[in-house]
């Protein structure tokens, strides 16, 4: 772990993902926002799941989708 990384304290409010023109923007802490290609923001969320699910280790679940949470 580098200097910068220890130093720094993590967030625990998870981000918030919209579409905006047909790009998708994600909203994070302190006023951050990240514009992206529908293929860029696919591949940023596969690497967040794939680092999330390495710290977690057993933990690891798989994430109910949005929609089907908001049907049951």
């Amino acid at each position: 772990m580098s200097e910068r990384t220890a130093s720094v304290k993590p967030c625990e409010v998870p981000g918030s993902a919209s579409v905006e023109a047909g790009l998708v923007v994600l909203d994070g802490p302190d006023g951050v926002a990240v514009t992206m290609t529908a293929e860029a923001a696919n591949l940023t969320a596969a690497s967040l799941q794939a680092a999330a699910a390495q710290v977690l280790g057993p933990l690891a679940q798989t994430p109910v989708p949005v929609a089907a949470a908001a049907e049951s």
